[in-house]
C-alpha cells in the first residue's frame, strides 16, 4: 500500500517536472542567446555613433572598450579592419551590413552582430561585435544545472512528502485489517479507532456499526440459549415427576391435570423466551395484559405448595391498587416466577410480595428475610455466581424482561433483599362518568 501511494506520487511528480522542465530549459537557452545577441548589438551601436565620419581620410577612429568577451572591430567599405578586433577581414555579417541592415549570425564558433555606419546618407563603414559561443554555451549549461538542481531538490521533496502521506494513508487502513483479523480470530470486542481521513473513517464507521450488529445477534442467540436452557429446566423437570407420581397412582387425574396446568406455564415461559430473542430493532409481539389482582392470585396458587414444603409462607399485599390496572401476564409472570425461585433457593424466612400503586406506573416488591452482599448491579449480570440471591442467569433474564416493558428491575434492599420491579400500567375506562374519578389510563 505504502510503495503504491509513493510510486503513484513519484510518477506524478516527473510528469510534472518534465512537462515543466523541458519548455524551461529551452526557454532558458533561447533567452541567453538573444540576450547576448542583444548585447551585441547595443555595443555595435553604440561604437558606431562614436565613429569619426573623416576615418576613411586618416584621421583616427576610437570604438568604445567592449565588454568582458566581446570583441569589437571596424571595417571599411572594402571589409578591411581599420581599428579594433576581429579578424582581418571582414566576413558575412559585415557584408551584408554594407547593405545598410543590422546583420546577426554565428561564424568561426561566435555569435556576431554588424551594424553599419552611416554618413551623408551612405554606408562608410561597419562596426562587427562578437563573442564566442562556448562561453554562451557555458552559461547555458550552467542555468540548465540549476534547473536541474532545483528539479532534484522538489523531487526529493516530492518523496519525503510522498512517504509522510503513504503513512497517513496506509496507517488506518492497516489499523482496520488488524481489527478485521482480530474479529477473524474471535475477539468481538475489537473496534477501528478513528483517522483524520473522512473516507478511511466512514469505512471504520460500517466496520464497527456491522461489528456491533454481529456482537448484539450473537448476544440474543446465547440469551436465548441461556434463558432457555435456565427457565425451562425446572418447568420440565417437575412435569417429569408429575407424570412419574400419576404413573404410580391409580386414579391418574389429578397428575394429569398438574401435568396440564405445568404445560401450560411451560408454553407460557417458551413463548416470552422467544419473544425476548428478538433481536434489537425488530417489533416484538405484545404480550396479553392482565389485570394485577388475577396475576398475583395465580402466583399464589403457584408458590404456596413449593414455599409450604420448605416450612415457608408466602404472603401477598396489594396496596390501594385499583381493579382496572393491567400489566403484561406473560412477561410479569416470568419475572415473579424468577424472584421467587431466586427467594426459594437462595433466602430465608417469609416471602412476601406487595403491589404498590404508583398512578401512571406501579411497583411490585418481592422480599424475603435473607440478605444479599453483592453489588446491586453485578448482581444482575449473566454468569454471575455469588452465591447469593440472583447466581446464574435468572436475574439477568428477569431484567431482560422488564427492560422490554419499559420498565425497571433493581435491588430495593440488601437486607432484608427486597427487589423491586417499577412498570407502566394501563387502566380500562369504564364509563364517562368515572372519567372525573378513577377513569385514568
Amino acid at each position: 500500500m505504502r510503495q503504491r501511494v509513493v510510486r503513484v506520487a513519484l510518477t506524478a511528480v516527473l510528469v510534472a517536472l518534465v512537462l515543466l522542465a523541458v519548455p524551461l530549459a529551452l526557454a532558458i537557452r533561447s533567452s541567453l542567446y538573444t540576450g547576448q545577441r542583444d548585447a551585441l548589438e547595443r555595443a555595435a551601436l553604440a561604437a558606431a555613433v562614436r565613429v569619426n565620419p573623416d576615418y576613411a581620410a586618416g584621421d583616427p577612429a576610437e570604438l568604445p572598450a567592449p565588454a568582458a568577451g566581446q570583441r569589437l572591430g571596424l571595417y571599411d567599405p572594402r571589409l578591411l579592419l581599420r581599428t579594433g578586433t576581429g579578424p582581418r577581414t571582414g566576413d558575412d555579417a559585415a557584408r551584408r551590413a554594407l547593405d545598410g541592415k543590422v546583420s546577426r549570425s554565428s561564424s568561426g564558433g561566435e555569435l556576431v552582430v554588424a551594424v553599419p555606419v552611416s554618413h551623408a546618407e551612405q554606408v562608410i563603414g561597419v562596426v562587427r561585435a562578437s563573442f564566442p559561443l562556448a562561453d554562451v554555451r557555458g552559461r547555458v549549461l550552467a542555468g540548465w544545472a540549476a534547473l536541474a538542481g532545483v528539479a532534484v531538490v522538489a523531487l526529493t521533496v516530492a518523496v519525503l512528502v510522498a512517504r509522510r502521506q503513504a503513512r497517513a494513508l496506509a496507517a488506518p487502513l492497516e489499523d482496520l485489517s488488524r481489527h478485521c483479523r482480530a474479529v477473524a480470530e474471535g475477539d468481538l470486542t475489537a473496534r477501528a479507532a478513528p483517522s483524520t481521513i473522512a473516507e478511511i473513517d466512514q469505512v471504520a464507521r460500517t466496520h464497527n456499526d456491522m461489528l456491533h450488529s454481529l456482537t448484539e445477534l450473537l448476544r440474543h442467540e446465547r440469551n436465548f440459549t441461556a434463558n432457555a436452557s435456565h427457565q425451562l429446566r425446572t418447568p420440565l423437570t417437575g412435569l417429569q415427576l408429575t407424570l412419574e407420581a400419576g404413573l404410580a397412582q391409580d386414579d391418574a387425574r389429578p397428575a394429569l391435570e398438574e401435568a396440564l396446568e405445568a404445560t401450560r406455564r411451560l408454553y407460557e415461559t417458551v413463548e416470552e423466551v422467544l419473544r425476548l430473542s428478538r433481536s434489537a430493532g425488530l417489533p416484538r409481539p405484545a404480550a396479553p395484559d392482565r389485570p394485577v389482582r388475577e396475576l398475583l392470585a395465580r402466583t399464589a396458587e403457584r408458590w404456596h405448595g413449593p414455599l409450604a414444603r420448605d416450612g415457608r409462607r408466602l404472603e401477598l399485599a396489594v396496596q390501594d391498587v385499583p381493579d382496572d390496572v393491567r400489566v403484561p401476564g406473560g412477561p410479569v409472570a416470568e419475572i415473579l416466577q424468577v424472584l421467587l425461585d431466586n427467594a426459594r433457593v437462595h433466602g430465608r424466612g417469609t416471602v412476601s410480595v406487595t403491589v404498590r400503586d404508583l398512578d401512571d406506573a406501579f411497583a411490585l416488591d418481592v422480599a424475603d428475610e435473607g440478605t444479599v452482599d453483592d453489588d446491586g448491579v453485578r448482581l444482575f449480570e449473566r454468569g454471575h455466581s455469588g452465591g447469593g440471591p440472583g447466581a446464574g442467569i435468572g436475574l439477568a433474564f428477569a431484567r431482560d424482561l422488564a427492560v422490554s416493558l419499559g420498565g425497571r428491575l433493581s435491588l430495593a434492599r440488601g437486607a432484608p433483599t427486597t427487589f423491586t420491579l417499577l412498570l407502566p400500567v394501563r387502566r380500562e375506562r369504564t364509563c364517562p362518568q368515572d372519567d372525573a374519578g378513577q377513569g385514568r389510563r
